[in-house]
């Protein structure tokens, strides 16, 4: 497949998984946004303003390595934080932002532990996210969110910004939607369960997840 053709699946499968997530109510609006990494080291991310609903192919903004915009429509003002996951998570290809309600929710709860804001609850959240960052509250767009993101060096693959949404990154595009997915499913379990005492996974069914599929979790994230 050559280079323009690959980048021309990528922008499709950009808007094909932007609009399933819009129209599942997964980020209302024009909230969210979406980039993938490209070969030569540039990015292809979703216009500032736009609904993840109804993305135009040949509108996505083509960026440069540097974060120069190449083509297209203005990027979203929250490239930074996209940056910041590139830059510390080396195997990521792609980064997914969504405003979902239930992760949002989560972000807002005073019990949250920054270093795991979800308890190990089924196995495909472990299996698809890890565990999950909180970082403080910053305005949309706000470059020091990049630095919040980049002091967690690394080792989170999923991080919830307080107030705002999760954040995840994945080694192909279809992995962070799919992680992110799995992040507001498990969001919204702990809140039906919140206060019921409910049984969570074990630190021997954890560890039998992490040995038998590979999960990494940062130290103190389960």
């Amino acid at each position: 497949m050559s280079e323009t053709k690959s980048e021309t699946k990528i922008r499709e499968d950009i808007c094909r998984l932007g609009r399933s997530l819009f129209e599942r109510g997964l980020t209302p609006g024009s909230s969210g946004n979406i980039s993938v990494k490209l070969n030569d080291g540039g990015y292809l991310v979703t216009p500032t303003n736009a609904s993840l609903g109804f993305l135009d192919p040949g509108k996505l903004s083509r960026l440069d390595a540097e974060g120069k915009l190449l083509a297209g429509a203005a990027p979203t003002k929250e490239v930074p934080l996209h940056s910041a996951l590139y830059q510390t998570r080396g195997a990521a290809r792609a980064v997914v932002h969504l405003h979902s309600t239930h992760s949002v929710a989560l972000s807002m709860l005073p019990e949250i532990d920054p270093r795991a804001a979800l308890p190990p609850m089924t196995a495909y959240y472990l299996m698809r996210c890890g565990a999950t960052a909180l970082v403080p509250y910053y305005r949309p767009g706000d470059p020091e969110v990049a630095d919040a993101i980049k002091g967690l060096a690394g080792q989170y693959s999923t991080v919830l910004l307080a107030n705002h949404g999760p954040v995840v990154a994945g080694d192909t595009l279809e992995a962070a939607v799919f992680a992110v997915e799995e992040l507001e499913e498990t969001a919204k379990l702990y809140l039906l369960l919140r206060g019921l005492n409910p049984r969570y996974l074990s630190p021997e069914q954890t560890a039998d997840l992490v040995k038998t599929f590979g999960v990494t979790l940062p130290e103190h994230g389960h």
